[in-house]
């Protein structure tokens, strides 16, 4: 790489301090204040100025190398730059200007998302990885909604409660064949106790339903049969049985009303 001396006499550099001589001998300066600018090409100039410097210092902070206080120290000049060129906006449409606010591109990080921020404070580049930086950002996941009476009222219907369980005709079935597995089980296991304790002298088993010979049930309970019986079917009239017997009942009402009357002709 050349030397700074090497640099100075290039062409370029010659023909711009020619320039600087001929202006006044020293380099022009941005006004400190966009409102004492009052020429719109000028102030085009003076911003066009502070996006280049902002481009220059953010292709500087995104090396993460450089430290925290560097870094830091770039981000907050990227940030003093951004408020400066606001206001020569500001400046440029009160002249008469365009309205690069509205018309200009927003500011977009390496990703293509736009630069996060907090009340204006931007951070750009490896500002973003700072300690207490990312966690400032990182967005907390929604707390879940929370359900309604009315919308967990909404799910609860007759399955809910177990009323239509039996109607598949399945469980039954298989309940009474778990229901007998498991009694042969336990009179198996209660009969293997038994002979192992045979030898012993144990007391005979108190027998913990007592048979009450006045209780009437036990004997209502064997002389009920096994299966109901069967239904009776009652015969169901038909229509002409029905009007034969309309028609007897009016016969029937006919004579006693006129049997009467005879009678009591017969005794005037």
């Amino acid at each position: 790489m050349a030397r700074n001396a090497e640099k100075a006499m290039t062409t370029l550099a010659r023909w711009r301090a020619a320039q600087v001589q001929e202006a006044g001998g020293q380099r022009e300066r941005r006004p400190y204040l966009a409102s004492e600018c009052n020429d719109l090409p000028q102030a085009e100039k003076w911003r066009l100025q502070i996006v280049r410097e902002i481009a220059k210092k953010v292709a500087q902070i995104q090396n993460a190398g450089l430290g925290e206080f560097r870094i830091r120290d770039l981000n907050d000049e990227i940030n003093k730059l951004m408020r400066e060129k606001r206001h020569w906006e500001v400046q440029i449409k009160s002249l008469g200007g365009p309205d690069h606010a509205r018309v200009g591109p927003r500011m977009l990080d390496q990703d293509g998302k736009e630069v996060p921020g907090n009340r204006g404070y931007k951070y750009f580049g490896a500002a973003k990885d700072l300690p207490g930086v990312r966690e400032l950002f990182e967005q907390e996941p929604p707390p879940p909604a929370r359900r309604t009476r009315a919308d967990l009222m909404r799910d609860v219907d007759a399955d809910y409660y177990g009323y239509r369980d039996d109607d598949d005709g399945l469980l039954l079935p298989l309940e009474k064949n778990a229901e007998k597995h498991a009694i042969a089980r336990a009179v198996e296991e209660w009969k293997r106790n038994k002979e192992q304790n045979k030898d012993q002298d144990l007391p005979e088993e108190e027998n913990i339903y007592p048979e009450d010979p006045d209780d009437k049930r036990i004997e209502d309970d064997e002389e009920m049969p096994e299966k109901p019986p069967a239904p009776t079917l009652v015969a169901v009239p038909s229509q002409k049985d029905i009007e034969e017997a309309l028609l007897r009942r009016k016969k029937q009402e006919l004579l006693e009303r006129y049997g009467c009357l005879d009678v009591k002709l017969e005794n005037s």
